[in-house]
């Protein structure tokens, strides 16, 4: 059991946390949420006594061991297997002692605890564990230096995983992890024997992993059972009573003050005046709860441009000369395309990225791309090259040059920067806040084509279902690498495994790809390697699927035309003074006769628009 009993925490003079407590139940596994700078962070450090606390104390078992993931990353000449196996303290330690203890009774003691604590089958387990973020044998063995500092924090979370403390406390631990490492940490997190409280904004794992919600906000805690799905219908919940509480109050305040004015003056009712002024007085105040206004993501729709928006053929792709990362490449991206990049760290997602945004060229083969598209092209990298001492307004400007002040405030205003928010320095913005004002940045011309490289990082739960639902309503195309499942399900209509040196479409489900990662099914076909007449086949299967497209399309717009011109027929035959120009020469039988022909019209390309959609539907 772990006790939050009073915390209360001030920073730079600000109150982070007000009183806050809560008890946890032993052995739960706790999702702590909350929006970006709640807290949630400041509430972890008291816990493992980081942060000495204004008031309050945080009670638990006395010996209790606890388990954080720093933030400062290993490094050094040790491997990675060596590194894992050192947070084991007590291991090494009576590893150590049994090479040199002479004591025969002692000597018996030492080897009885390395018994019992399974010492003979560490290295096994600290290799599953590394292997499942990520790591085989070959990178078990390479020093930490030669890593990259996301790499090296993915050790740092091994070792924590491995020396398997009492309380497990984790901030953030995929925002360093691609989708199928976070798979396998959400997989071994529900298996793990002891009390775990995670700061994460993963929806899924919030479902899957942990059993009770600690939700901070206003600087106070409150428990929830079960996961964030539930979490979410008792916040509803919540909000709708205090909803109510507060519109019962709001009327009885209002009865109250009119009682006041209006008797306050007469001699008679002046005591009963007086006290029901003390009861007003008394009256604390229930706050509704309050919606952000800056969960605000509007991406500005593009013009339309004909299919394809990029083809590529047989291409090539990397940074060395005749060192590719890719090769044989082949797809083909359209207008209304929104497809998710699968496939490990390194595997080469962020180079198929580069290349679709033209910051790479094909090294052999051909890529060929609409010449009026535009690509809006988000990575970690922008939001942490941000000039800290320029503003949201002057960042924009800088980019909009030309443009009329207006035109660069309403692009902020579609990011939620308005007002004060909108000329604050960059320096003094959360990193959520941050993320959304690049994403403000790379879409001021409105791109046909959106690459979005893990853009969730820095986004909390809210922000990211604002996202999602942002993205849905932009007409352009998406093409997105992440490690949030319920964003890649809530976007994504198409999967891309990149793997083995290709990219080639996945024809299972995202449920499917979780089930392989985890070793629950075999791929489908997706990963492997095809053969010239696959090859044929498949480019056969896209050039079909993409003249499909064409024809849904023209029949689309030829029912759009021939249903105003239909609209502009009834209008002439029902108000002739308002009816277009062209039409006011016709008489009423000829209107007539031509109403019924653009009718007859309309409902075959209805016809031929339906078929050509469940023609497309059935390709795909």
């Amino acid at each position: 059991m772990l006790n939050i009993n009073g915390i209360t925490v001030r920073l730079g003079g600000r109150m982070i946390l007000d009183r806050a407590s809560a008890t946890l139940p032993p052995k739960s596994r706790v999702g702590l949420i909350g929006r970006n700078g709640a807290g949630k962070s400041t509430l972890m450090k008291v816990m493992i006594g980081q942060l000495e606390p204004d008031d309050g104390e945080i009670e638990m078992p006395k010996k209790t061991r606890i388990g954080y993931l720093q933030q400062e990353a290993p490094h050094g000449q040790t491997t990675p297997i060596e590194t894992v196996l050192e947070a084991d303290k007590e291991r090494a330690t009576l590893l150590a002692e049994s090479e040199t203890c002479e004591d025969p009774d002692r000597l018996g003691e030492v080897y009885e605890r390395l018994m019992a604590i399974d010492a003979y089958t560490a290295p096994a387990r600290a290799a599953s564990i590394l292997v499942g973020l990520g790591f085989d044998e070959e990178m078990q063995n390479r020093p930490l230096d030669s890593y990259s500092g996301g790499w090296k924090m993915r050790v740092a979370l091994a070792a924590l995983l491995f020396s398997e403390p009492d309380l497990l406390l984790l901030d953030e631990p995929s925002n360093h992890l691609d989708l199928e490492a976070t798979l396998w940490l959400e997989n071994f997190l529900k298996a793990y024997p002891n009390m775990i409280v995670i700061i994460s904004h993963e929806r899924d794992l919030l479902n899957n992993v942990v059993d009770n919600i600690l939700h901070l906000e206003g600087g106070k805690v409150f428990l929830y059972s079960g996961g964030y799905d539930s979490f979410e219908r008792q916040r509803a919940e919540r909000a709708a009573q205090l909803a109510a509480a507060k519109a019962s109050q709001d009327a009885q305040r209002s009865k109250l003050q009119e009682y006041i004015a209006k008797n306050s003056a007469r001699a008679s009712t002046a005591k009963q005046a007086q006290s029901r002024q003390k009861m007003l007085a008394k009256m604390q105040p229930i706050a509704a709860m309050a919606d952000d206004p800056t969960l605000s993501f509007d991406f500005p729709n593009p013009e339309e441009l004909r299919p394809p928006l990029v083809t590529l053929d047989m291409a090539s792709v990397g940074y060395t000369e005749g060192k590719p990362i890719l090769q044989r490449l082949n797809l083909r991206l359209d207008p209304d395309d929104r497809v998710a990049l699968l496939g490990r760290n390194g595997n080469g997602k962020t180079t198929l990225a580069r290349l679709l945004a033209a910051q790479l060229t094909p090294m052999d083969g051909e890529i060929a791309v609409s010449g009026k598209m535009r690509v809006g092209y988000f990575t970690q990298y922008q939001v942490e090259e941000l000039d800290t001492e320029d503003t949201p307004v002057e960042h924009m400007a800088h980019l909009m040059k030309g443009k009329t002040p207006a035109a660069v405030r309403g692009q902020l205003g579609r990011f939620g920067f308005s007002g004060e928010k909108a000329t604050t320095k960059v320096g003094k913005l959360s990193g959520g806040e941050r993320a959304r004002l690049a994403l403000a940045l790379i879409t001021r011309d409105a791109p046909h084509m959106l690459i979005l490289d893990e853009p969730t990082n820095h986004l909390d739960v809210d922000a990211r279902e604002a996202l999602v639902q942002a993205l849905n309503a932009y007409t352009g195309a998406v093409v997105i690498v992440s490690h949030d499942r319920h964003m890649i399900e809530l976007t994504a209509d198409r999967l891309v495994l990149v793997d083995a040196g290709q990219a080639n479409e996945y024809g299972g489900s995202l449920e499917d790809y979780t089930d392989f990662i985890l070793g629950k099914n075999q791929p489908k076909n997706d990963g492997q390697k095809y053969g010239k007449k696959d090859k044929k086949a498949a480019a056969q299967a896209r050039e079909k699927v993409g003249d499909l497209k064409k024809s849904a399309q023209e029949a689309e717009a030829k029912t759009v035309k021939l249903t105003a011109e239909l609209r502009a027929l009834d209008l002439a035959m029902f108000d002739p003074a308002k009816a277009e120009s062209y039409l006011k020469k016709l008489s009423m039988g000829e209107l007539s006769k031509r109403r019924g022909e653009v009718a007859a019209k309309l409902e075959a390309a209805e016809a031929a628009w339906l078929e050509a959609s469940e023609a497309v539907e059935q390709a795909a």
